[in-house]
């Protein structure tokens, strides 16, 4: 509100946003207001009202419109100068938008808030104006959740199986079986409430809350589920009300065929007519509700109006007398009759008069504020439906007999002398012949009809009847589609993605309407309702208990994100109301429940098989952090142990996309890390992936081996590629790459290097067929493979153990054949001996493999290591480049090279390590003889030495595992024992 002075007096303006409205006031109130000080009349600053804004709209405004618009302006003028009213006021009004609050850079803090309310003010001008028909319709918390709730519990067993429950069960059992289904629905409840509170809830009511509260492995499952149930649900409300219809017809002698088929065909057509109102749109379905509603509302009053109104002949003939104390103490206690005579199947019979508590969460896409509107409209329908059950049971029972033939000559007269047995002797009426003989019609126990009989005016009852199993009949219409898009949107599931799409203002899911119309049809053919009504209850329970241990467990992860607003919960009522589901599904009908664990435990393990490309900050992620943080920091204070070595790798590679054999960590984007990792995560590789940036190979190595992993999930292998451009490379390039190597062994790491004589680089590939090589999509798609992404049948895998490293090359082997692609490759060892000595060497080798438990296939001595290698001269033409000819040069010149170029191989230095270099010539000569249609060689690595120039080392390297078309992984521990034969 501003004030602002003008010639002929003050203006008071109400403002919505930055819209000034200004109302000319009269000469007098303009005295009145300069009164009070020129500090108001001078004040103009203004501040936003939109609930007030109509006020000033309007020119032409009545003498009493103006003095209470007068005085309404005077008391903002006075909070506007409370700062803290202010400050809450603005807050509240004005909270800006996740537009707002991501890119508030405008300078001004305030004029955020006012821009988002301006532009919400001009939206509804426009949407008033003429874009009407194009803004979905939205309920509130009472016709959205509360009426709509309160239908869908006010369904079919109360009009036409609560009494019956009565007779059965007692009162007290009865209230007992009411309060225990309470129990369950109200913890649901606040679960559910404290669920939709955290976070804005979309379309998909108790799927969408499962879902992002727990994941899409257990979302997904209850999706289906759900979406099931509530088509069940509304198949036992249709078929409750065509047999309410087709008793109408027995009593006036109008049957169509029997009592069986008349309800199949009038739930046929009842269900057929609800898809219609259905297929009309949500504003159709919501005016339909309150019509059933306000149905309801009648036939209730004229059911304990009834109830009060002195039973006549005709009524008493048929048990109901009026309030009895002793009908009421005989209906107090149980009369188990017939199979179905049991407290538990009375509960299962009960209970889905209780499911209509998520009929409002289930519509959360179309409510106005679903924050709001659930927690209230459920609770209230909870606690007002409660009353009217135990209100009606009791009132029943206090009410009628049990059993009554319906036969006006039962009636005693005042001086009678035959046999009579039972309550109903005192009462003047005679029952005895019907209750013996169980031929009774009439009563508690023989009636579906009481509540009718009761009733003041008996048609009102079978509207409402009519009005509570039509009303639940499309609420559950209504539901499980809605529930169902939204399974679909998300894309867990292949082949239902049909029924995601949504037509019209509010997005109706009409395919899914006819879906759900043909489930219900199916199970409306049944045509008995005490049939259906277990089944219900199983499927309920389950997505109960879900709902329940997904508020215990997000409440238990302690997860940051985790912060309802509603606060009356508690996670272990959340995990009593999951454990209490569970239970009562398998007492209830445990095949039922049986039936349901088993389909949800399918759908889960397909989902977690196929890992859906959904993140949704469920509190499974944050459960696995506290697990994976709690377990890491229990293994910090444990002390390693051999027997639990495990291979921790950190390779180094570059984008994994273009080095299909590669895993883990290495220099790249940091853009590309989430296209790499589900490049892996399709391929199955059990990896991290994380972008590494610096100036050298050696630098970045060097802090990867400092800084990677955590605690005792530090790696402790480095796994490199082999360079395969070494001699064109610079000095520096090749003395990085071997130093490398050196930080490794000098940081307690083992070193493999992996060489694959076409390399693991296979961007040319890409390139000649016309791909790019950052679109991660056409690589997975093609998944271009190399021999670690085929089966490799019965090759072997060939270790040349030339140097005991702890035992790590033998490992290595052992655990790639337990891998399902390499499980029926054939290990064999090769080691160095003597000719004298070889079956000792052999026999000593396989006891020593035997008592490590390792299987091998077979133990090969090589026993010509020592012979002059035959290749010699390729490896003196490789390393020709890399020689200093000290002999061609004076001592000065040769002297000077040496400083500049130290790692050129001087003539010294060849003499000295001739001997190891042709060792190395002459071992990649037996391998090529021996290996030479092996799927994996794995060679001990020659550790580098200091007195070793860099050129000579990588021509040792190259040396031993050219000329094969296999990989070749160079392999060296660091000297720590990996595997023991003792048990401790």
């Amino acid at each position: 509100m501003g004030m602002n002075w003008a010639e002929n007096g003050p203006q008071i303006g109400l403002s919505a946003g930055s819209i000034m409205a200004p109302c000319q006031l009269p000469p007098w109130i303009s005295y009145r207001i300069a009164l009070v000080g020129p500090k108001w009349a001078t004040c103009t600053r203004p501040i936003s009202v939109p609930a007030l804004d109509h006020y000033c709209i309007h020119k032409h405004i009545s003498f009493a419109q103006t003095i209470y618009r007068t005085l309404l302006c005077l008391v903002i003028y006075i909070f506007e100068q409370n700062t803290e009213y202010l400050a809450y006021l603005n807050r509240i009004q004005f909270r800006p938008t996740s537009d707002a609050e991501s890119g508030s850079n405008t300078g001004d803090s305030g004029r955020g808030s006012v821009s988002a309310l301006q532009e919400s003010g001009n939206e509804s001008k426009e949407n008033g104006a003429g874009g009407k028909t194009a803004q979905p319709v939205r309920f509130g918390w009472v016709t959205g959740v509360m009426v709509r709730c309160m239908l869908n519990i006010w369904g079919v067993i109360l009009f036409l199986r609560l009494s019956w429950i009565t007779s059965q069960a007692g009162i007290l059992l009865t209230w007992l079986i009411i309060l225990m289904s309470v129990l369950v629905t109200s913890i649901t409840a606040l679960s559910v409430s404290a669920i939709s509170t955290n976070g804005r809830v979309s379309s998909g009511g108790a799927y969408f809350m499962i879902s992002r509260t727990l994941g899409p492995e257990l979302g997904g499952p209850i999706g289906v589920v759900f979406s099931f149930a509530n088509a069940l649900a509304c198949a036992l409300n249709t078929v409750g009300f065509s047999e309410t219809v087709r008793d109408l017809l027995i009593e006036y002698d109008s049957q169509i065929v029997d009592s069986i088929n008349d309800v199949r065909i009038i739930g046929s057509i009842t269900v057929t007519v609800l898809l219609l109102i259905s297929l009309a749109g949500m504003e159709w379905e919501s005016k339909t509700q309150i019509l059933f509603f306000l149905v309801l509302m009648v036939s209730f009053i004229n059911y304990f109006v009834g109830t009060l109104i002195p039973a006549t002949p005709q009524k008493q003939s048929i048990g109901v007398f009026g309030y009895r104390s002793e009908i009421f103490l005989e209906n107090l206690f149980p009369d188990w009759r017939g199979p179905e005579g049991d407290f538990f199947r009375m509960f299962a019979i009960f209970f889905p008069s209780a499911i209509g508590i998520l009929a409002g969460a289930n519509i959360s896409g179309d409510l106005k504020e679903p924050e709001i509107a659930i927690p209230r409209g459920t609770l209230m329908a909870i606690f007002w439906t409660t009353v009217s059950y135990l209100a009606i049971s009791s009132t029943v029972g206090a009410c009628v007999l049990r059993d009554a033939s319906g036969n006006m000559n039962d009636s005693l007269p005042l001086n009678f002398t035959e046999a009579c047995e039972g309550l109903s002797c005192g009462l003047g009426w005679n029952f005895t012949e019907c209750q013996q003989s169980g031929t009774c019609s009439f009563g508690l126990s023989n009636s579906f009809q009481v509540l009718i009989q009761v009733s003041g005016f008996g048609p009102l009852i079978y509207a409402g009847i009519f009005a509570a199993t039509l009303s639940s009949a499309l609420a559950f219409l209504v539901s499980a589609p809605k529930v169902f898009q939204c399974l679909c949107k998300d894309n867990i599931y292949p082949y239902i993605g049909f029924f995601a799409k949504g037509y019209g203002k509010n997005n109706e899911p009409l395919r899914a309407y006819l879906l759900c119309y043909i489930i219900a049809m199916c199970f409306i053919l049944i045509a008995e309702l005490n049939v259906i009504a277990p089944l219900i209850s199983n499927f309920f329970l389950c997505s109960y208990a879900l709902i329940n241990f997904s508020c215990f467990h997000a409440s238990n992860t302690n997860s940051p994100g985790w912060r309802p607003s509603f606060r009356y919960f508690s996670p272990w009522t959340g995990l009593f109301g999951a454990v209490i589901s569970v239970v009562l599904m398998f007492l209830l009908t445990w095949w039922a429940a049986l039936i349901a664990f088993g389909l949800i435990i399918f759908l889960f393990g397909y989902v977690v098989y196929k890992k859906p490309e959904v993140n949704w900050g469920s509190s499974v992620q944050a459960s696995t952090y506290n697990m994976a943080l709690s377990y890491s920091v229990s293994l910090a204070g444990v002390e390693d142990h051999v027997k639990n070595y495990r291979p921790q790798c950190l390779v180094l590679t570059g984008p994994p996309t273009l080095r299909p054999a590669s895993a883990l960590k290495r220099p790249n984007k940091q853009k590309k890390n989430g296209s790499m990792i589900k490049w892996l995560n399709q391929r199955k590789v059990r990896s991290f992936y994380t972008s590494f940036k610096a100036s050298d190979l050696r630098e970045g190595a060097r802090h990867l081996l400092q800084a990677s992993g955590l605690g005792k999930m530090k790696p402790n292998i480095l796994v490199m590629g082999f360079k395969m451009n070494w001699q064109e490379s610079s000095s520096k390039g090749i003395e990085d790459y071997i130093n490398t190597i050196y930080d490794a062994f000098d940081s307690n790491h083992g070193v493999c290097v992996l060489r694959m004589m076409d390399g693991l680089d296979i961007r040319d590939e890409l390139e000649t067929e016309g791909m790019l090589c950052s679109t991660v999509k056409n690589t997975v798609n093609d998944q271009i493979k190399t021999v670690f992404q085929s089966k490799q049948g019965k090759k072997t895998i060939d270790v040349y153990w030339i140097s005991d490293d702890g035992g790590l090359t033998l490992l290595v082997p052992y655990l790639l054949t337990r891998r399902k692609r390499w499980r029926r490759s054939k290990v064999r060892v090769f080691i160095i001996g003597e000719q004298q000595t070889m079956e000792n060497d052999r026999k000593e080798m396989k006891t020593l493999l035997q008592r490590f438990r390792l299987d091998v296939h077979d133990v090969i001595v090589m026993t010509d290591s020592e012979r002059p290698p035959l290749a010699k001269k390729r490896f003196e033409e490789m390393l020709a480049p890399f020689r200093l000819n000290e002999g061609q040069l004076d001592e000065r010149t040769a002297q000077q090279q040496r400083t500049e170029f130290p790692w050129k191989v001087t003539d010294k230095e060849m003499d000295a390590l001739r001997l190891k270099s042709e060792k190395k010539v002459r071992l990649n000569e037996i391998i090529r003889r021996n290996s030479k249609y092996a799927a994996l060689v794995l060679v001990s690595l020659p550790v580098p030495q200091a007195d070793c120039p860099s050129s000579l080392y990588m021509s040792w390297l190259d040396t031993l595992s050219c000329g094969l078309h296999c990989p070749v992984l160079l392999i060296r521990g660091n000297q720590q024992n990996v595997m023991t034969f003792y048990c401790q």
